[in-house]
């Protein structure tokens, strides 16, 4: 069942997906109807699911569930998968690429390679206060409040010698 992703409550499950490049605005709006569908129509185990999907920052393709109502399984968690990679098809963009970092700088979003995290550090590129979109984050809660977030406060804090801090903060 589809809910608007506002709707959804702190507590469901995200998947972020990033795109290699931004989405243009007549692409976000052609995409919506099929994020839409594909919300109303995945199921898990024959159990529809409670869930939304939406565009965000135009770089991220994010997946909501709300597994209070009914949990994705293995076969569902590939359903998305398989959705997803038919969006990189028609939209000639890459969003399974999991190698690319992406960062906020003066409100333009711009991607790293994560070979290249140690050099744009030393350039003064990427700085502990540089915003990092951590598309690890579990939760909608999490999404809402830590995404995007100082990068010094994520797992990026070793490339500032900030990782002993943030330990002792913890």
């Amino acid at each position: 069942m589809y809910v608007a992703f506002d709707q959804l409550p702190p507590t469901a499950r995200v998947w972020i997906y990033q795109a290699s490049r931004p989405f243009s605005g007549p692409e976000t709006v052609s995409i919506l109807p099929h994020l839409a569908r594909f919300s109303e129509e995945w199921t898990s185990h024959g159990r529809s699911l409670l869930a939304s999907a939406e565009v965000l920052h135009q770089q991220f393709l994010v997946i909501g569930l709300d597994e209070g109502v009914a949990g994705a399984s293995g076969c569902s968690i590939d359903a998305s998968v398989r959705f997803v990679a038919q969006l990189e098809d028609v939209l000639g963009v890459e969003l399974l690429d999991k190698s690319w970092l992406a960062f906020m700088q003066d409100g333009d979003i711009y991607l790293l390679k994560h070979n290249e995290i140690k050099a744009a550090v030393a350039a003064g590129t990427v700085a502990p206060d540089t915003f990092y979109f951590d598309n690890t984050v579990a939760t909608k809660a999490e999404l809402d409040t830590n995404w995007p977030r100082p990068a010094a406060q994520t797992w990026l804090a070793r490339y500032f010698g900030q990782e002993e801090k943030n330990q002792r903060l913890a």
